[in-house]
């Protein structure tokens, strides 16, 4: 009966949902490198490489502001989120009524509030090959294998060359502005920018990464080094498949 009501609601929040799926890809899209080596992710496209960014912090939360820009450098998307990572893992969750979009009209909101599917939770993990999708308001939820081209970069690992672009001062922290590449053992699979904090243990306050038309930057506030609750990155044993 559960999982009826769910799909009955679904077809009014259709068109809302395909919004969705495609703002939340755009805004970790990645640089065009990424493709080659593609991860399972939605609602946001995080893969290892991406985790790799963070270096030697292998356990923190924090706030997240997104914010997606064109090729004229005009804000097109913002997207507050909470973020938490944990040995590998990453948790994300998006309200989307928090969302700020030129293309997202309230209707959208309004169809995914009623589909109950407004509140978003993303977990990768590579340890179980998928990302989690949670729809927390449905008791359900997505599994996105991870790609074959993914579990080969989790297997040989990555290495990351970061350069010095420059000092700057974000969020009252003395940074360093990096260019940084990700690396496999045979190409570049993410190019980024990040804003490395040397009073908190050299963390990316900020990072930047291009695409051909646009550009994403994540700006990271309230950092805090404690290990989050391991259950968070689990799968809920009262969720049921969304099918």
């Amino acid at each position: 009966m559960k999982t009826f009501a769910l799909k009955a609601r679904l077809p009014a929040a259709q068109g809302a949902l395909k919004f969705w799926g495609v703002l939340s890809l755009a805004v970790l899209a990645g640089s065009a490198a990424v493709a080659q080596a593609p991860a399972g992710g939605a609602p946001l496209s995080i893969n290892t490489a991406f985790v790799k960014l963070f270096g030697t912090a292998g356990a923190f939360t924090a706030k997240v502001e997104a914010r997606a820009f064109d090729q004229s450098e005009k804000e097109t998307v913002r997207m507050p989120m909470d973020f938490a990572l944990l040995e590998g893992k990453v948790r994300i969750e998006i309200n989307v009524a928090q969302v700020q979009a030129k293309n997202l009209p309230a209707s959208a909101v309004a169809k995914l509030k009623q589909a109950g599917m407004d509140h978003v939770i993303s977990v990768f993990r590579p340890d179980k090959g998928t990302t989690y999708v949670l729809y927390p308001g449905t008791q359900s939820y997505l599994s996105m294998p991870l790609s074959k081209g993914e579990g080969e970069t989790i297997e040989k690992g990555l290495t990351l060359e970061k350069n010095a672009l420059g000092k700057e001062t974000i969020e009252g922290h003395a940074c360093v502005k990096n260019k940084v590449v990700v690396k496999n053992d045979q190409w570049p699979v993410l190019r980024a920018i990040t804003w490395n904090a040397a009073d908190l243990k050299d963390f990316p306050l900020q990072i930047e990464i291009k695409e051909k038309q646009s550009t994403v930057r994540m700006r990271f506030t309230q950092v805090r080094f404690a290990k989050p609750d391991a259950q968070q990155f689990d799968l809920p044993a009262t969720y049921s498949l969304l099918k």
